[in-house]
């Protein structure tokens, strides 16, 4: 305990006020000593909880004077002296400052707990927000009991008062914001408050009531046969009729003259006296100087309305004064000039058109006019330029007034010179401007400007809209709906019936060819694209005049479909001529122009085309067509850069998994279909890349959805029209050419064969025989089979070159990945049936390794108990994603038969049983009771091999019975040496 605390029996409290309203407190004893700061404050707040009970409270010390002050916070500092809640057992006394706060705290309280305060119109002035007492009710009586010889005790009061205020009533968020949104002008910066005094300030502020009969008004009058120029009329507005408006004259002296109601004189002589040095603080330009007996009478120009309308109208709104504008004027001034680009009556009549030929294209030009649309009015290029000329921000043209913002008309000049009329609108720029409506452009193409736009943003656009004739409206409403495609007569040569939506597919194709347009068909695996393509091409071929000149379309695919592609060429076309550009075999450039000429189609894989790209681009090709035109997906390979190089008339994509994850490969896919429509990579990475793929940015996504979704056409299995079309089980044959390597193993084994059946006879001929068919089917399937090397590298080596060369020795397998990659992204599930362990492993290893999940086998030698959890697993709905089995590799004879896998709705048989019941006992493991998808089955066969003999006899059944055809292959080996030779030998036409 202090030892001061023995002795003290009273105390007297001094008290200074700082500026800001916080009480700086001492003690001192009779004796006149000084009271320490720790002492006082336990003392003097014992019983104040607010600062709980003083331990909250700071000490500071008095410089030079060895004194120790106590500081109460200013919003404690009236509720604590109001309350005197002290120690009855001390003597208290009080010094001048605080007998003061003694006297006033309770009626300050008192004022503060009936909302008896005001804004401080000072403070205000000053950009600060401060509360005061309110004057008209406290004044006199709070002055009398303040010494007007200490002018910083009352200033600390305000403070004090006003800390109160905020504390009791705007000390929640809630009670702030309320504050904010009743009294807005109280946080008006800028606004003018010159000449006005408290009472018309709280007035203006909507703080006190109005009690006048009216409101003084600036009107804005517009020109008139009677004036011809702006001005500004002083006007009063009966509250009770606001159609009652009472002009006056603002004489120099703040004199009012007019003519109003007896009523309301009062209420004018005490409301106008601070109206002229009001309106000379907010309006320095527009009020007359001098003599003039009206302060508003001066004329005004064209600029000096603008600026009333623009920017003092909203001052004067801010600082309390009501502003009358001419009724147009709010909506003229949202009326933002349009530029439009008006195309010609006879652009786009595609009477004009004979043949097959294109009519348009992207690059095409279109003749057009300039209109310029302001609201509902449009002018002329001529009429725009008349009222330009006249240099005036506020015209009136037809009968009506408008806004010529200057900055947008300068905008428009730099967009009309950045676009050469007399050269035209490209295709694409209509069709771009009619799909967005709108563009943020002004010269397409440059690069500087895209980066500009970029920057720009947020900044005030002129729009560019294009206005388009009969002829462009009808093409672009086809662009966008299915049912306005031209019906188109079904190719004679066709040997396919298409379904309603392979119609529709080929018609589209046909369509956007007629105008030059890129096309994307990326219909599901399975629904058919290549009859679609197949169909087109027999258009082409049967509508295309007798031009001596014309030349074929060229195809480009992955080595492993080259094969599949000649062959349903061949199925659903014979008539047309397809000419092999690919392996060994090729022509060289001399050669290849002559062969080309007697050909529909050339076929090329993507590794042929890069190496032999300056003979394939100097050809103009009849249509250019990728098949899984995924493979261009990076833009910045050599084999991307080279099929963009062929020039074309028609460019189509074919594709079952369209690109939509990284928005660089959707413009890579866009600019091979239409150069340039996407602009340059860098430009586009800047309007749609970055806002889209870091930015989530909603409009810029709908924007390039509307740019990129005429060229495409997209069906999906799971489409209800889709769904009808299909067949419940569908069967497909995939045919794929053996690699150099595999066709060289092939041929050695056939070879060796030939040599040992013609010296051995009966169970030796036979064993010969059925090693070597093993042989030979292994060798489709992979050379690992045969050669007997080893797949499993070291763990750290690099896994995805090891599996990259795996494929790179098979086409099939190569072929497998990318259709169970496009059918995984579509979450779907499949079984894969193979004869060979070794080829099962592998499958299993590659597939795992690239596709990055679980992947199944199941083959003879798995227990019961590892082949029921495999089953389960797979048909499981519930596992995590990471846990889910989707791809089921199983042996043909152990998984064959008794097994219920409904999950999956994809088969393919990797290699062939040639037991047509075989296989489709193991296809029903999958289409069976339970199944609710459609099921797609893919029958994989090797080009001019046994496989594809074999299912030729199959398909025939001329030269084999079912009752022949048994589970086993014995059938083979009774055959002749020479049906042997026919048999197995190498097809080398199928073959490179």
């Amino acid at each position: 305990m202090s030892s001061y605390l023995a002795f003290a029996d009273a105390i007297t409290v001094h008290v200074r006020l700082s500026a800001y309203g916080d009480a700086l407190i001492y003690g001192s004893s009779s004796s006149h000593r000084s009271v320490p700061g720790l002492d006082l404050k336990q003392r003097l707040f014992a019983w104040h909880e607010a600062s709980f009970y003083g331990t909250e409270l700071e000490i500071r010390q008095m410089q030079g004077q060895g004194v120790q002050l106590v500081v109460l916070p200013a919003e404690q500092v009236l509720p604590f002296f109001a309350e005197r809640a002290l120690l009855h057992h001390i003597t208290w006394e009080w010094d001048q400052d605080a007998e003061a706060l003694l006297r006033l705290a309770p009626t300050l309280v008192d004022c503060v707990c009936e909302k008896r305060f005001i804004p401080s119109f000072a403070s205000f002035r000053e950009g600060k927000l401060q509360w005061t007492w309110d004057r008209s009710l406290m004044e006199d009586q709070i002055r009398q009991r303040i010494d007007r010889s200490r002018p910083e005790f009352a200033q600390g009061l305000q403070s004090a008062f006003s800390a109160l205020v905020f504390q009791s009533c705007y000390g929640t968020e809630s009670a702030a914001t309320d504050l904010r949104r009743e009294y807005p002008m109280l946080f008006a910066s800028g606004a003018a408050t010159g000449g006005l005094q408290e009472k018309e300030w709280l007035i203006s502020i909507g703080w006190k009531a109005d009690m006048a009969p009216f409101r003084p008004l600036l009107q804005l009058l517009e020109p008139d046969e009677d004036s011809p120029a702006w001005r500004l009329k002083l006007v009063l507005q009966d509250k009770f009729d606001p159609s009652v408006l009472v002009p006056v004259r603002l004489g120099p002296d703040g004199h009012v003259s007019g003519v109003w109601p007896d009523s309301w004189s009062f209420h004018v002589k005490e409301r106008s006296a601070g109206w002229g040095d009001h309106l000379r603080a907010s309006l320095p330009g527009f009020v007359e100087q001098g003599h003039s007996d009206d302060l508003l009478g001066k004329p005004l120009s064209d600029g000096a309305a603008w600026q009333f309308l623009t920017v003092d109208s909203r001052r004067l709104l801010e600082s309390g004064w009501q502003v009358l504008l001419p009724a147009w004027w709010e909506a003229a001034s949202r009326k933002k000039p349009k530029l439009r680009a008006k195309v010609r009556a006879d652009e786009g009549d595609d009477k004009r058109q004979s043949g097959g030929n294109s009519l348009f294209g992207l690059d095409s030009i279109i003749q057009f006019d300039w209109r310029i649309a302001i609201g509902e009015t449009q002018l002329t290029e001529s009429e725009f330029q008349e009222l330009v000329a006249r240099n005036e921000r506020l015209v009136r043209f037809r009968g009506e007034w408008m806004t010529l913002d200057p900055a947008l008309i300068k905008q428009i000049g730099q967009m009309m010179e950045g676009m050469d009329r007399k050269q035209g609108l490209s295709f694409q720029d209509v069709l771009q401007l009619h799909l967005q409506k709108k563009d943020d452009w002004a010269q397409r193409g440059k690069e500087d400007q895209s980066q500009e736009d970029e920057t720009n943003e947020n900044s005030t656009r002129i729009e560019l809209e294009v206005e388009l004739n009969e002829h462009l409206m009808e093409l672009f409403n086809q662009l966008g709906q299915r049912s306005e495609w031209p019906r188109l007569a079904v190719p004679q040569g066709l040997k396919a019936e298409l379904r309603n939506y392979q119609y529709d597919g080929f018609s589209w194709l046909a369509f956007m060819r007629r105008f030059g347009l890129g096309a994307c068909l990326a219909d599901d695996m399975g629904l058919g694209k290549t009859v679609q393509f197949i169909t087109y091409l027999l258009h082409l071929k049967e509508n295309g005049g007798e031009e001596e000149q014309k030349l074929p379309s060229l195809l480009i695919c992955p080595t492993s479909v080259l094969g599949n592609w000649q062959k349903e060429l061949g199925r659903f076309a014979p008539s047309l001529n397809v000419m092999l550009h690919y392996g060994s075999r090729r022509s060289d450039e001399e050669a290849f122009r002559r062969e080309i000429r007697h050909a529909d189609i050339v076929l090329t894989s993507y590794a042929t085309a890069t190496l032999d790209q300056d003979i394939l681009k100097a050809v103009a090709w009849e249509s250019l067509c990728l098949d899984e035109a995924q493979n261009i997906k990076n833009a910045q390979t050599k084999q991307s850069s080279a099929v963009r190089s062929f020039p074309a008339r028609h460019r189509i994509a074919l594709t079952g998994t369209p690109i939509e994850n990284r928005l660089s490969e959707l413009w890579s896919l866009y600019d091979f279909m239409n150069p340039g429509y996407l602009g340059n990579l860098r430009a586009f990475s800047a309007r749609f890349i970055q806002p889209i793929e870091k930015e989530r940015d909603e409009e810029r996504t709908q924007q390039l959805q509307k740019l990129v979704k005429p060229f495409m056409l997209r069906r999906k299995k799971k489409d209800p029209a889709i769904q009808l079309a299909l067949p419940e089980k569908n069967e497909m044959k995939t045919y794929i050419h053996l690699t150099s390597e595999q066709g060289a193993l092939y041929d050695q084994t056939v070879n060796d064969l030939m040599n040992r059946v013609q010296k051995l006879e009966g169970i030796q001929r036979k064993g010969a025989i059925l090693s070597a068919l093993t042989h030979l089917k292994q060798i489709c399937d992979h050379p690992l089979l045969l050669t007997g090397e080893s797949f499993e590298y070291p763990k750290d080596e690099d896994q995805s070159m090891n599996t990259e060369a795996l494929l790179s020795r098979s086409a099939k397998l190569e072929r497998l990945l990318d259709m169970v990659r496009e059918l995984r992204e579509e979450g779907d599930r499949c079984l894969i049936f193979t004869q060979y362990i070794g080829m099962g492993e592998m499958l299993q290893r590659v597939l795992q390794q690239e596709l990055k999940e679980p992947v199944l086998y199941l083959n003879g030698s798995t227990s019961k108990s590892a082949r029921d959890r495999m089953i389960e697993q797979f048909q499981s709905q519930t596992l995590p994603p990471e846990e889910q089995p989707s791809v089921f590799i199983l042996s043909i004879k152990a998984g064959g038969v008794g097994l219920n896998l409904t999950a999956a709705n994809h088969v393919f048989h990797f290699d062939r049983w040639w037991n047509p019941a075989v296989e489709n006992q193991a296809t029903d493991r999958a289409y069976r009771m339970g199944q609710t998808k459609d099921v797609q089955v893919h029958k994989f066969i090797s080009l001019g091999t046994l496989e594809e003999r074999i299912d030729e006899m199959l398909e025939s059944k001329q030269q084999l019975s079912d009752n022949v055809i048994s589970s086993t292959e014995s059938w083979i080996t009774e055959l002749s040496t020479e049906a042997l030779k026919d048999l197995f030998t190498l097809r080398s036409d199928w073959n490179g």
